[in-house]
């Protein structure tokens, strides 16, 4: 089972150590499912990290120590771009549903209920899910 995580979920393992992301991170630590990332998302993920709300409450090397993980991950390095017709309705989220399709995963797991992933429900065969259900579902 290939599975990407939004950067939101990486981040929330980080924050809460018993939450549903944190037990997603786990999961795939104990190579339970496949993870799908990007050099797109990594980069996102050290460059959130460095924001004056978050910094305060991740110390730098648990970031580091995450991204350093996920290089062991399938890590996909260039994006094709989103087919005609489809867009996120954020448009920093594109490159998710970019992942999705290029890195044919099963499912992408989200905790943004505003950007517009989880009304989508689904890009090709990746369902878009939340951290609880992804937890119920296949975990």
């Amino acid at each position: 089972m290939r599975v990407i995580l939004d950067t939101n979920v990486l981040l929330g393992a980080l924050i809460s150590p018993h939450g549903p992301p944190d037990a997603i991170y786990r999961a795939w630590r104990a190579a339970r499912f496949d993870l799908v990332t990007s050099t797109a998302q990594l980069d996102e993920l050290r460059r959130v990290s460095r924001y004056p709300k978050l910094k305060i409450i991740l110390p730098a090397h648990r970031v580091g120590a995450m991204v350093n993980n996920m290089q062991r991950a399938i890590v996909l390095d260039a994006l094709p771009p989103l087919p005609e017709g489809v867009e996120a309705n954020d448009p920093n989220d594109g490159f998710l549903l970019a992942m999705a399709l290029a890195g044919e995963a099963d499912y992408l797991v989200t905790g943004d209920r505003r950007a517009g992933l989880l009304q989508r429900g689904s890009i090709g065969r990746t369902r878009i899910v939340t951290p609880a259900t992804f937890c119920a579902e296949a975990l």
